[in-house]
């Protein structure tokens, strides 16, 4: 504690300069936020793993995807002679690609969301229905889940005319992506769980209060 005169006595932190300039606690402990953000960066994490294979495998499917098609159209076009399984097995990786994908458009954010109301609520109540979007997602894909292994089971025995492999692997794709999405799901409820008790950041608070002020509000 240091007093000065009649002043009230000045804390000193372990953030002096911050509290110097009067940014206050709030922006300390989103300081603190970054700082602990930056420790887990640098640490082993398994999702990071589990990221770079699904990455990567997205990628390889694509990219013999693409390999296949250009086989059969030059085996057409030029040759005369087109390959029977080229079109099953290029249908058979776009499923997989696709089903893989919803996985890796939620962690990327690349989903299409209606945020009309959203962007009208306060921080926390948009986080609270951010919450609820998620939760409905959630169920959908454990019902999508639970029918699609349904079906892997069931479907064992045919097979595809062309590649001659069982169709259950075209449906594994769906089970796969539904089972891959509630991950992410949950990861977005932890993330807005998290958000709400933290409050939202300080250029965010700076950001809803020159909004306030431009519509009229307090000044």
């Amino acid at each position: 504690m240091i007093r000065t005169g009649r002043s009230p006595p000045v804390r000193i932190t372990i953030y002096p300069a911050v509290e110097a300039i009067g940014i206050g606690r709030r922006t300390q402990r989103a300081l603190r936020a970054c700082l602990r953000d930056e420790k887990m960066k640098n640490r082993f994490n398994i999702f990071t793993l589990f990221n770079k294979i699904e990455e990567i495998t997205i990628i390889a499917m694509f990219s013999a995807m693409v390999i296949i098609i250009f086989a059969q159209v030059i085996m057409r076009y030029v040759f005369n002679n087109s390959l029977y399984w080229s079109e099953e097995l290029g249908k058979f990786f776009f499923v997989w690609i696709s089903w893989l994908g919803i996985s890796l458009g939620e962690r990327e954010g690349e989903h299409i969301k209606i945020t009309m109301l959203t962007d009208k609520l306060p921080f926390k109540k948009a986080h609270v229905f951010n919450i609820i979007s998620s939760l409905i997602v959630l169920g959908i894909c454990l019902v999508t889940f639970y029918y699609s292994s349904s079906l892997v089971i069931s479907q064992w025995t045919t097979k595809y005319a062309g590649i001659h492999i069982s169709i259950s692997w075209g449906y594994l794709a769906v089970a796969v992506g539904t089972g891959l999405m509630p991950l992410r799901s949950v990861a977005a409820i932890l993330k807005s769980v998290k958000s709400i008790k933290e409050g939202p950041p300080a250029d965010e608070e700076i950001l809803q209060e020159e909004m306030r002020i431009e519509e009229g509000g307090e000044a």
